[in-house]
């Protein structure tokens, strides 16, 4: 099992200061709430029923494009399909992980600027960081947006990234390679996580700089005061 970096670590930068944070499986555990309403939105439209790790794997990447990757769907069905979604999906029903607002809060006082970047559509990021009382640790939220260009990741890494200018080193921290490839779009390092719904060898395959297991651990590395946590690319 990989410790907190994998074999071909890469040095985070010391003089970091900005921290884009993914929402789903990596702050929160949105697996179930995500899962529900996609069963009730594949039943909706007249679809077989998928098996769970074809559930699953609705967690993280943006909504439209799971949909649109299933057989028998066209645009008309995709967008009945998320209308459904988000008309059943539980925003309560995605707890954050344990330790995670302890986390954010060391990073904070290290003096670290922290900002969701998430796939979630901008109105349901905001309310998920509402219902979950992480506004005040959040300087800016920023989810998809289709009216203003937002549709991937990297469009909303970089619309993270300009809100939080200026800035010195960001780092982003998320759970799949999605994750890791839209961060890599903008130069931007990212830091994988093993208690969502990516792997390490999903990681590892996309680049990311770290993985780390746990909560406490990820603020560890971010801080400097994980162990041999970091080391340079031969």
């Amino acid at each position: 099992m990989y410790g907190s970096w994998l074999p071909w670590p890469v040095t985070l930068d010391r003089d970091l200061d900005v921290v884009l944070l993914d929402l789903d499986g990596t702050l929160s555990e949105a697996g179930p709430a995500i899962v529900a309403a996609v069963a009730l939105a594949l039943e909706h439209v007249g679809l077989d029923p998928l098996d769970e790790a074809r559930l699953r794997a609705f967690v993280g990447p943006p909504l439209e494009d799971s949909f649109a990757a299933l057989p028998g769907m066209d645009d008309h069905l995709v967008q009945e399909a998320v209308a459904v979604y988000r008309a059943s999906y539980d925003l309560l029903g995605s707890p954050l992980y344990e330790g995670v607002v302890d986390a954010l809060s060391t990073l904070r006082a290290a003096g670290l600027r922290l900002a969701l970047a998430t796939s979630k559509p901008q109105p349901f990021a905001e309310q998920v960081v509402a219902a979950q009382g992480l506004g005040p640790l959040l300087e800016v939220v920023v989810g998809s947006d289709r009216p203003a260009g937002r549709r991937t990741k990297g469009d909303v890494v970089a619309e993270a990234l300009r809100r939080m200018s200026p800035y010195r080193s960001p780092v982003m921290v998320g759970d799949r390679e999605h994750d890791v490839l839209g961060a890599a779009e903008h130069g931007v390092p990212c830091v994988g996580v093993l208690w969502g719904y990516g792997d390490a060898a999903q990681l590892e395959r996309a680049g990311a700089a770290a993985v780390v297991r746990s909560p406490a651990e990820l603020a560890g590395l971010l801080v400097g005061t994980e162990p041999g946590a970091a080391s340079t690319r031969p």
